[in-house]
C-alpha cells in the first residue's frame, strides 16, 4: 500500500515555504518535538527533519507521559505523535495536549491509515497523520504545512475517514449524547454554512463545492473559515466528522 499522508501537498511544494519576517529577517526555524517509542523512529525522523534549515528538532520524548514536561521545556510549535506507546498512548496524550490553550500542532504518526485510533486522533484535534512509511519529502512538506496553520486533510483521506466511520459505527439504539451534540452545533448555522459542512461532510474539495453551489473557491474558502471558527473546530475533517455524527451523510 503506497503511504498516505494526511495533509494536503500542493505541486512544487518541496522547497522551503518564504519565511521572511518584518524588513525581510529570516523567520525562526519550526521547532518540532518527536514521540514514539521506537529509538529508531526517531533517529529517523530527527534526520530526516534536522538539517533543514526552517525546521529543528527541540527535543524527543519516549512515551505519552513524558509529554507535557516536554512541551513546556521544549515549546514546539508541531509534535510528531505515535500513536501507540506501552505506557501512555498518543491518543490520550494528543486529547490531553489539545485541551491546553495555545497547544502545538500534533501530527500523529501511524502504521494504519483508517482506523478508530486515527479517528480518535482527527476528533482529539489533531491537524493530520503520517503513515510511519510516508517520503522523507511528503514529512517534511506536512510539518511546514501544519506549522502554516495550513492543518487540512486531504478530500481522498477525508472520504476514507468517513467511508470507515460510517461502516464502523452502528446506528444507536438510544440517545446520543455525539449526535445530539452534532445536531445542536449545526442548527446554530445558516443555510449556506450547512450546504458547505454537509458537502465537506462527503469528501469534496472546495471546487467541487463551488461548482455545486454556485460560489468561487475564495468564497468557499471563507465558508470553511468560518465554519471552524464558528464550531471551534481544528480543521475540515472535523466539520466532516460533526456531520456524520449528525447523520446528514
Amino acid at each position: 500500500m503506497a503511504a498516505v499522508v494526511g495533509v494536503t501537498s500542493p505541486a512544487g511544494a518541496a522547497g522551503p515555504p518564504d519565511a521572511s519576517g518584518p524588513a525581510g529577517a529570516a523567520a525562526p526555524p519550526v521547532r518540532v518535538l518527536i514521540v514514539d517509542d521506537d529509538a529508531l523512529v526517531r533517529a529517523g525522523l530527527s534526520m530526516i527533519l534536522g538539517g533543514l534549515p526552517d525546521l529543528t528538532v527541540v527535543g524527543e520524548a519516549t512515551d505519552g507521559g513524558e509529554v507535557p514536561a516536554a512541551v513546556a521545556a521544549y515549546t514546539p510549535d508541531v509534535v510528531l505523535m505515535d500513536i501507540r506507546m506501552p505506557r501512555v498512548d498518543g491518543l490520550t496524550a494528543t486529547e490531553a495536549l489539545r485541551a491546553q490553550p495555545h497547544p502545538p500542532e500534533v501530527l500523529v504518526l501511524t502504521t494504519f491509515d483508517a482506523d478508530e485510533q486515527v479517528l480518535r486522533a482527527l476528533r482529539a484535534g489533531a491537524a493530520g497523520f503520517l503513515l510511519k512509511d510516508t517520503p522523507p519529502a511528503e514529512i517534511v512538506h506536512a510539518v511546514r504545512r501544519v506549522a502554516a496553520g495550513e492543518a487540512t486533510l486531504s478530500p481522498t483521506v477525508t472520504r476514507t475517514l468517513i467511508a470507515h466511520v460510517t461502516a464502523a459505527t452502528p446506528g444507536p439504539a438510544g440517545p446520543d449524547p455525539r449526535r445530539e451534540r452534532a445536531l445542536r452545533l449545526l442548527t446554530g448555522l445558516s443555510e449556506r454554512e450547512r450546504q458547505v459542512a454537509v458537502a465537506l461532510g462527503r469528501g469534496h474539495t472546495n471546487a467541487e463545492i463551488a461548482g455545486e453551489l454556485f460560489m468561487s473557491v475564495a468564497t468557499v474558502k471563507a465558508y470553511v473559515s468560518r465554519l471552524l471558527t464558528r464550531l471551534d473546530l481544528n480543521n475540515r475533517v472535523q466539520v466532516a466528522l460533526l456531520v456524520h455524527d449528525a447523520g446528514l451523510v
